[in-house]
């Protein structure tokens, strides 16, 4: 038999869907995958199930619905001060994901190249790949992942057609400062290149910090596709509601690309989340405050028992070196071993790189009540505690763990 498409025959399975389902059969409490464990809004939920009933369930607008599309229009002004025409400007996909892929397609042609920062979420790459295009990969380094300038120029040439630019960043918690989005600003201007900027964070930022798009500095309006996420916006990840913003030269052809892909969304959720943006300034508060407490609260149970965890400045995330704790078990392995005998899972760091991912750092998720993060520490701690009195250090694995 013909084998199949060689790139997804190789990619296995996500490290996501992989921890999760370890946490499943080990009954852990899951800080891996980046999910929170209560809904949204519960108005939001009304509006969704009402809209089932009232006839409208065929087909939508391949571009979302209109109410919808004016909504993110008029959440890019409120936000960012952008004017965008929702009926030429905004798409609207099945997730955010989808919007990425859908960008992506929208500017690539085979032998173009994309700039990637890493770490980066794992569905870049493979689709840059699929395209037939060429990933140049940057690295930024722990603990304060400041944008490496020299290497971010040098890997910008004649065939650069885009960089794929995450903040708040995932894993990292990174919020890109208004500096730095300058210095790519310039270098997009130089090389004639776009940015597809993937926002899904935008309104989960901490400590007094802003989110800024690239899109609002001098020049960016035409080059940038700007992603956003009601998922990540209204804790409601399962409904898969992504859209994307841009001038419409660019925006016809994503929608061109969604056509192809998923060609509509579901009309009920869309309607719902048309209600969730139009909610006042005090929800969108709201929201990061409580993110910020729940970071807290994890970050301090933490490093009360020996990690050393990294700043987070925005997002669901953060990352925690356990050197101190296990200095011999690479990523996946403690990753494994605290999933399988603590109770608890995390994700490895090196699953959002190539290769040569910094040693001894895992991403937990605080997206959690309170609740359920006191019990993950209760956990760990116990876990900790017990090799401590016997007196030795944890057992160690031989060899890599690194495929599960």
């Amino acid at each position: 038999m013909k084998p199949g498409n060689t790139l997804l025959g190789q990619g296995g399975t996500t490290i996501f869907t992989v921890m999760s389902a370890l946490a499943l059969t080990h009954q852990a409490i899951n800080l891996g995958q980046g999910f929170p464990d209560t809904d949204g809004p519960a108005d939001l939920i009304d509006a969704a199930a009402a809209a089932l009933r009232d006839g409208r369930n065929q087909y939508p607008p391949l571009t979302g619905v209109p109410e919808l599309r004016r909504q993110v229009a008029a959440a890019n002004q409120r936000f960012y001060g952008l004017d965008f025409d929702p009926d030429r400007e905004v798409v609207v996909t099945s997730g955010a994901t989808e919007a990425i892929t859908a960008c992506l397609m929208a500017l690539l042609d085979p032998g173009d190249e994309v700039v990637l920062i890493e770490p980066l979420y794992d569905t870049y790459l493979p689709v840059v790949r699929l395209l037939g295009a060429v990933p140049r990969l940057v690295r930024l380094e722990p603990p304060h992942w400041s944008l490496p300038r020299e290497a971010l120029a040098a890997a910008f040439g004649p065939r650069t057609k885009a960089i794929l630019l995450n903040s708040p960043m995932n894993p990292t918690g990174k919020v890109f400062d208004e500096e730095e989005l300058g210095f790519i600003a310039d270098l997009l201007q130089r090389h004639d290149a776009y940015a597809v900027c993937d926002e899904v964070y935008e309104h989960l930022v901490f400590d007094g910090r802003r989110h800024q798009p690239l899109m609002t500095l001098p020049g960016m309006r035409e080059r940038c596709l700007r992603i956003g996420s009601a998922g990540k916006t209204f804790s409601l990840t399962g409904w898969k509601v992504g859209y994307v913003s841009g001038p419409a030269a660019l925006t016809g052809l994503v929608a061109r690309a969604h056509q192809n892909l998923t060609f509509t969304t579901p009309p009920n959720l869309q309607r719902a989340v048309a209600v969730g943006l139009a909610k006042d300034d005090a929800y969108f508060a709201g929201l990061a405050t409580d993110l910020a407490a729940q970071r807290d609260l994890l970050v301090d149970g933490l490093e009360s028992l020996g990690f050393r965890t990294l700043p987070s400045g925005g997002s669901y995330f953060v990352l925690a070196d356990y050197s101190a704790l296990d200095p011999v078990r690479d990523d996946a392995a403690f990753c494994r071993h605290l999933t399988e005998v603590a109770g608890v899972a995390a994700i490895p760091l090196s699953a959002f790189y190539v290769d040569r991912a910094p040693a001894h750092h895992i991403r937990f998720a605080f997206c959690k009540r309170p609740a359920v993060l006191d019990e993950a520490i209760s956990r760990l701690r116990r876990h900790f505690s017990e090799f401590a009195e016997a007196g030795a250090p944890e057992p160690a694995l031989t060899g890599s763990a690194r495929s599960f």
